[in-house]
């Protein structure tokens, strides 16, 4: 599971020590899985002998709280340690019949703790639209790359005094990956062109769009600058992203990466088949972008303290 360092321009636990947390979730994330899996396991096993009737589970039986509060309460207990709210899952609404359904469930769960780590600090906390719990590309760079991924989702960065939104991207333990998305209707094709309009053909239909190359190029940009100014030396990768459909390039901007339909699956394994680890040079690099990224932010009302609004 990829990880949320920094959500468009709210605050993120990550500003306050990339170091700590990118490692620190992976280790939690490992441990709670193979202990809400190990239960899951247990509960088929005791039902199939006939210890439990179908669908019961263990901790109805033995009137304790569900193997998800346990987890909670592990969270919270943690949390005290680091000085960090305590954090709450919502109970299953049905006991996972597959291995595959408990990990989804695991993941959804999952995917609004990330949020709140990606919006908030122990004082401070940015707001969030419920929109977001649904965003479904969000939730592709979240769910389906390793937790040594590191997203940055439309992040918005300082330049001067002027704040910039950049394109998402995926810093890996070997690149950083600068993505757009050039995504529509199914089996589309977009017309690559200098000019400052795309075509999109979907059928008999054309529309124009954006294009998205200038975007690109000054996320490329101002990514370098902050890689120059802190002495970081990390490869950085254009890619324009349409998963159900066909980008036509026409030969132009060979600097960018046309990843469509047609290599798609090729490029999307070879990223998420990573076996490499965290390293120094990335939580650098991530520490270095993060400096550079506005967060806006209030005081946590918890606190008993004001409403100031905050920009960092």
């Amino acid at each position: 599971m990829g990880q949320l360092v920094k959500f468009m321009d709210c605050i993120s636990r990550y500003e306050t020590d990339v170091y700590y947390y990118v490692p620190e979730f992976i280790r939690l994330k490992q441990r709670q899985w193979e202990q809400a899996k190990a239960r899951w396991q247990a509960e088929r096993t005791a039902e199939a002998s006939g210890w439990l009737e179908t669908g019961e589970t263990w901790d109805g039986w033995l009137d304790k709280p569900s193997w998800w509060e346990r987890l909670t309460k592990r969270w919270r207990r943690r949390a005290a340690l680091t000085e960090e709210e305590p954090f709450s899952f919502a109970p299953m609404a049905r006991p996972a019949a597959t291995l595959e359904e408990l990990k989804q469930q695991f993941l959804d769960e999952l995917f609004e703790l990330q949020l709140k780590w990606a919006s908030s600090t122990m004082m401070y906390v940015s707001s969030l639209d419920e929109a977001v719990y649904g965003d479904e590309t969000l939730k592709y760079f979240l769910q389906r790359f390793p937790d040594t991924h590191l997203c940055f989702y439309r992040p918005v960065a300082m330049v001067g005094k002027a704040p910039v939104e950049l394109e998402t991207m995926v810093l890996t333990p070997s690149a950083i990956w600068c993505i757009a998305f050039v995504e529509g209707r199914s089996d589309n094709i977009v017309m690559a062109s200098t000019g400052r309009f795309w075509v999109e053909r979907a059928g008999t239909s054309e529309t124009r769009r954006v294009n998205p190359v200038v975007s690109l190029r000054r996320t490329e940009q101002i990514v370098s600058d902050i890689f120059r100014n802190h002495a970081v030396d990390w490869p950085i990768h254009l890619v324009l992203l349409n998963r159900y459909g066909y980008i036509d390039s026409g030969g132009l901007f060979p600097f960018v990466r046309y990843i469509d339909k047609r290599n798609y699956e090729e490029w999307f394994s070879r990223l998420r088949r990573s076996a490499l680890p965290l390293r120094h040079g990335q939580l650098k690099a991530a520490e270095a972008l993060l400096r550079h990224c506005a967060s806006f932010y209030d005081r946590r009302q918890d606190e008993n303290m004001s409403g100031e609004e905050g920009q960092q």
